[in-house]
């Protein structure tokens, strides 16, 4: 069989410019210059939308960011990454593995384990860590809320304090609390609003014939910065166009998703598989559909917390 080039619209290059495929992008393991010289932090990144918590703004390959980064970071068993802060909210959504989240705050530390799905919103200003302590590598989605964050506040480096405290995010022996729903330690009530197991979100059926699950936003985690959804979209079936008033991104975690844009009377539309990503400008008219046999799961951070509900209707 013979493939042959056809000329694409500007609309088709557009999209296509908006379009993050994992098999064009490679994991990047100097994206930390902080890691420099400690084997312990070796952790690698892929770069999607903004530099996230990375120096590299000047990525061309990177999407430009507006009200969120998106990247996926990928961390080997044994290694772990400092306590440090943001000025915004970050969230890890782990995609493979399971990982150790340590909130710490005047020496004390609260961990809690994630598997896949499940996700955490690091809180503003609160020192918090990861430690990969299984035996598979982790592969997880970060996503901060902002198009271009500060340079993270290191609280316990090993650059600066002794390894064993580093590891431990900061708590002495004795000093780490298990994450609890029901703790009365500040922390761990703290943590208890910002942590989200997969299992425990309602499924919402939407009347287009998909499902939603709202980590952040109303029936989540109520905020306001970012929305971040997780949709699960069976085979054959999709959405009428719709806008929003914010930028959208989908990327796929299982199956395939085709989305589509519109424009003065043009339709162009692009096949996603796993890891790859589409980043949706705000106003602009765009549908999804599951052109596959088996089901699509799909991670969806949208620029607005506050961004209003979609009536959305079976294509």
């Amino acid at each position: 069989m013979t493939i042959h080039a056809t000329p694409t619209s500007a609309l088709a290059q557009e999209l296509a410019a908006h379009t993050g495929r994992f098999t064009d992008k490679s994991f990047d393991w100097n994206a930390f210059p902080s890691n420099a010289g400690f084997d312990e932090l070796a952790r690698a990144q892929m770069r999607y939308i903004g530099a996230g918590g990375s120096p590299k703004v000047g990525d061309s390959s990177t999407l430009k960011p507006d009200n969120f980064t998106l990247s996926l970071i990928y961390k080997e068993p044994g290694k772990y990454a400092a306590c440090h802060s943001h000025e915004i909210e970050e969230s890890f959504l782990i995609i493979e593995g399971v990982l150790t989240v340590g909130w710490e705050k005047d020496g004390e530390v609260v961990e809690v384990r994630l598997g896949p799905k499940d996700m955490i919103l690091n809180a503003r200003e609160i020192g918090h860590g990861f430690r990969n302590d299984g035996v598979t590598p982790v592969l997880m989605s970060i996503s901060v809320d902002v198009g271009k964050p500060l340079p993270p506040v290191y609280h316990y480096h090993p650059k600066e304090h002794p390894s064993e405290l580093a590891r431990s995010f900061g708590a002495a022996p004795g000093k780490t609390l298990p994450f609890d729903r029901n703790g009365e330690h500040p922390l761990q009530k703290l943590m208890a609003r910002y942590v989200v197991r997969h299992n425990e979100l309602p499924t919402i059926w939407e009347d287009a014939g998909f499902t939603r699950k709202v980590y952040v936003g109303p029936g989540g985690i109520e905020h306001d910065t970012c929305r971040k959804e997780m949709l699960g979209i069976p085979s054959r079936v999709g959405v009428k166009p719709y806008s929003r008033d914010v930028e959208e991104a989908f990327l796929v975690l299982e199956g395939s998703l085709t989305v589509g844009w519109e424009e003065n009377g043009e339709h162009v539309e692009t096949e996603l598989g796993p890891r790859d990503l589409v980043k949706t400008p705000a106003g602009r008219r765009h549908w999804f559909r599951n052109n596959s046999a088996g089901p699509a799961t799909v991670w969806s951070v949208i620029g607005s917390a506050t961004a209003g509900e979609i009536a959305y209707r079976a294509a």
